[in-house]
This record gives C-alpha cells, sequence and structure tokens, in this order.
C-alpha cells in the first residue's frame, strides 16, 4: 500500500503562513489600541488648550494710554486693528442707562485690564474665529495657573459681580436697579 502525502512546502513559505494567521488575529486588536492611546493623548490635554493661543500683549487702556493692546469695555479689547469680544460673559456698558451701571462698567473695565496683566492668558478660535455681528472675532480667554487649574476670565467677571453670565438660561441683571 502506498501512502500519499500532501506536499511539503518549504520552510519559508511556512513561517510565513503562521505569521499572517497571528497578523490577522491580531490587527482588530491593534485598531482598538490605537483609538486607545489617541483617546489618552487627547484627553491628556487640558481640553481648554485645543486650538487656542498664548497672549503675552501687556494691555492699556483704549484712548488713555498707547499701545497696540487696549482694553475698549468690560468685555471688549483690541489689538492693534483686531476688535475681540471676550465670550461667556456680558459687563455693563460705559455709555448705560443710569450712572449706576456707568459706574460698574468703569469697575469691569478696570477688573478686564488687571486680569489680563497678571500674566500670559489663551484665547481660543484658532486661526478663523466666529465674529459678532459687528466684525468683532469672539474668543474666551483663560489662563492656567501654577497648580494646573485654569482660570476662566468669565467666571471671574461673573463671580465678582462685574458682569452677568451669557451661557444659555442666564438670567439678566438691571444694573440700573
Amino acid at each position: 500500500m502506498v501512502v500519499v502525502r500532501p506536499p511539503e512546502f518549504d520552510p519559508k513559505w511556512r513561517r510565513q503562513r503562521r505569521w499572517s494567521a497571528r497578523w490577522r488575529g491580531l490587527r482588530p486588536w491593534l485598531a482598538v489600541a490605537a483609538i486607545i492611546v489617541f483617546g489618552l493623548w487627547l484627553t491628556g490635554l487640558p481640553s481648554s488648550l485645543r486650538n487656542a493661543e498664548l497672549t503675552e500683549a501687556r494691555f492699556t487702556v483704549c484712548g488713555v494710554e498707547p499701545g497696540d493692546a487696549c482694553v475698549i469695555d468690560g468685555d471688549t479689547i483690541a489689538f492693534g486693528q483686531r476688535r475681540v469680544r471676550l465670550t461667556g460673559y456680558d459687563a455693563p456698558e460705559l455709555d448705560g442707562a443710569c450712572e449706576a451701571e456707568q459706574a460698574r462698567a468703569r469697575e469691569a473695565r478696570t477688573a478686564l485690564l488687571g486680569w489680563l496683566n497678571e500674566g500670559p492668558f489663551y484665547v481660543d478660535g484658532g486661526e478663523d474665529p466666529p465674529r459678532d455681528q459687528y466684525g468683532r472675532e469672539l474668543r474666551a480667554a483663560w489662563r492656567v495657573l501654577d497648580n494646573g487649574a485654569e482660570d476662566w476670565l468669565a467666571e471671574r467677571m461673573v463671580a465678582d459681580g462685574l458682569a452677568e453670565d451669557s451661557s444659555w438660561g442666564a438670567s439678566t441683571i438691571d444694573w440700573c436697579a
């Protein structure tokens, strides 16, 4: 009786075949691992630092002192010809309806000037930020403290009673009451 054996393939071919089978089993796990690593990398950065611009300018009050960076009012700044409306809060107006609102607006402008000059801070929006109906860039501002916490300008202004929260569902303040 003659025994028929299957053909023998060379060792190199068998080795390639074994590795192919192993890689086929590993591919889904590698994809999952890549997604996890990417997610960890993203969450490793503070969410606010993505697409942000560091600003180290020294600010003055517009029209009072010369300078390229100045504070217009409690929620608007200028960098040369660029006008930036800081978002997340709404400060009282300098030409408000009553003396109380105007006084609070001057306090808000002074507080904003102080916050901006405390040190470097970030503004969001990237290269092409959204704009309001007056053509001003809309940007949020914050700084990262030494302990890693974030100091958001809008939260500070609202907490100090110098502005109202402009987020969805926030109540409005009657500055003249």
